[in-house]
């Protein structure tokens, strides 16, 4: 008896609640005039959005058209200042190399002829000047330098196709003041230092932006490693390096490079030592071999000859060839380096004044 007078009280209190509940929400939930219940929406911020910083940026960059006979090449770029007259804009070297016409598209699709006022090979860097009537927004420009690994980059570009014109990927900072070999034109190699980011960068974004979280530039985009066992690496030129040549692209002039005067092999490189007819006395892991130094050249005047083992410049340790170019292109004709190098098991040290290249 005792347990049914339990089971009855409890059915009760359950229909209690019941239509307690019911009632209560009837009463809270609002209505329109028809009595209707309206559903509130609930809005929901996105805390890590990038909006607003590709905000700042989108409308500076531009597709670059590269003509030939016909189109050859395509990439982007970015305007980063105006003057009176002009919109000046920033793109690689090698998204414009061998032109014969360059056109530029910004985010209204509007397309104008640009002039090339500038660009340089190894820098891989070009300035392109459009009328600035062309120009929507002017993109700023920031510091790789207080960048740290892991921030929040994004590209902005045109990625294998025109149809694809103001993609935006995002991505971090994966490593800075990496060292990349890059095939030039004449089949030569030169040695730059890049920022590497895990951003989304496909042909076709070369000489675009890489852009902090506050939308300034730290960097121009410029290649790829494209492999199957390699994915996620993208580089970009840190922004220091071409605002240190934007004077001298901008008024057309030569970017001056100093010369040594040798021509040179790997010194780990043993079919190249073969096929010169060089035989070492040891094995070297760094370092480079004189082939032949140029008459009347810094090296000559400073005594090199072929066989001497290049180990240092100004006490940093060469690793190779591209090594080599790297290191001496950070100095300036006129410069005067001191120069290690190995004859015949012996070590010798030189000042050698650098010329211009030719």
């Amino acid at each position: 008896m005792k347990n049914k007078i339990i089971y009855i009280c409890s059915v009760i209190i359950s229909l209690f609640v019941g239509i307690s509940g019911t009632l209560l929400v009837i009463y809270y939930i609002p209505s329109n005039d028809d009595g209707q219940k309206v559903v509130q929406e609930v809005t929901i911020t996105e805390s890590d959005t990038i909006a607003p910083a590709v905000n700042k940026v989108y409308d500076s960059v531009v597709t670059v058209l590269n003509y030939g006979n016909q189109l050859q090449a395509t990439g982007t770029g970015f305007v980063y200042k105006t003057d009176d007259k002009y919109g000046y804009i920033l793109t690689n070297n090698h998204v414009i190399s061998g032109s014969k016409k360059i056109e530029v598209t910004n985010t209204e699709n509007v397309t104008v002829e640009a002039t090339l006022l500038g660009s340089d090979e190894y820098a891989d860097l070009a300035v392109l000047r459009v009328d600035k009537s062309f120009v929507i927004q002017v993109a700023t420009l920031g510091s790789s330098t207080d960048s740290e690994i892991g921030d929040t980059v994004f590209a902005v570009g045109t990625p294998v196709d025109v149809k694809y014109a103001g993609s935006v990927t995002k991505g971090i900072i994966s490593g800075k003041n990496r060292m990349v070999n890059v095939t030039l034109d004449d089949g030569g190699a030169f040695m730059m230092e890049v920022i590497q980011t895990n951003t989304a960068i496909n042909p076709g974004n070369s000489g675009g932006p890489l852009v902090n979280i506050n939308g300034k530039v730290i960097g121009i985009n410029t290649l790829k490693l494209v492999e199957d066992e390699i994915e996620g690496m993208g580089f970009a030129i840190p922004i220091e390096m071409a605002t240190s040549v934007l004077d001298r692209l901008e008024n057309g002039e030569e970017i001056e490079r100093p010369l040594l005067g040798v021509s040179m092999v790997d010194a780990n490189n043993d079919y190249a030592l073969f096929s010169y007819k060089i035989y070492l006395d040891k094995d070297y892991e760094k370092g480079v071999v004189v082939v032949d130094v140029e008459k009347d050249s810094p090296a000559g005047e400073a005594g090199l000859k072929k066989d001497d083992v290049i180990l240092k410049i100004n006490d940093v340790e060469i690793e190779d060839s591209t090594h080599l170019k790297y290191i001496l292109y950070k100095y300036s004709v006129g410069d005067t380096i001191k120069l290690e190098y190995e004859r015949d098991g012996k070590t010798n040290i030189v000042e050698v004044k650098l010329n211009k290249a030719i």
